[in-house]
């Protein structure tokens, strides 16, 4: 088992490149500034990621961890503890692609994976 601590100072998520290929797609659809990255809590182990379209990021609660001419990702301040170290893909199931975290803070995880516990 591998432990990771918060080291504030280096926040990090991370992107393959196929999610970094969709989101920056999606991104443009939206005519978006960027996607805020976030979790709430809900679902049958205590979080549930969230990805949402931006057209304003607040600097007081918003954390830019990428930042490139097409794609910019945001956290949130609150959220940052949960998903440091947090790497976002997309793979396609059938017809239908899907965004997957891989995140090494998480202790369990609901069968369909949208929720999460630490």
């Amino acid at each position: 088992m591998t432990v990771m601590t918060f080291e504030p100072s280096k926040p990090s998520v991370s992107l393959s490149d196929s999610a970094r290929t969709f989101l920056t797609q999606k991104i443009k659809i939206k005519h978006a500034v960027g996607l805020c990255f976030s979790v709430k809590k809900s679902g049958c182990n205590g979080f549930k990621y969230v990805l949402d379209f931006i057209d304003k990021p607040s600097t007081e609660e918003h954390l830019v961890i990428i930042n490139d001419d097409e794609l910019k990702l945001y956290v949130t301040q609150e959220a940052l503890p949960y998903v440091n170290g947090t790497e976002i893909d997309c793979v396609t199931e059938g017809l239908n692609k899907v965004i997957k975290f891989i995140n090494p803070n998480s202790s369990a995880e609901c069968g369909c994976g949208e929720s999460f516990s630490v």
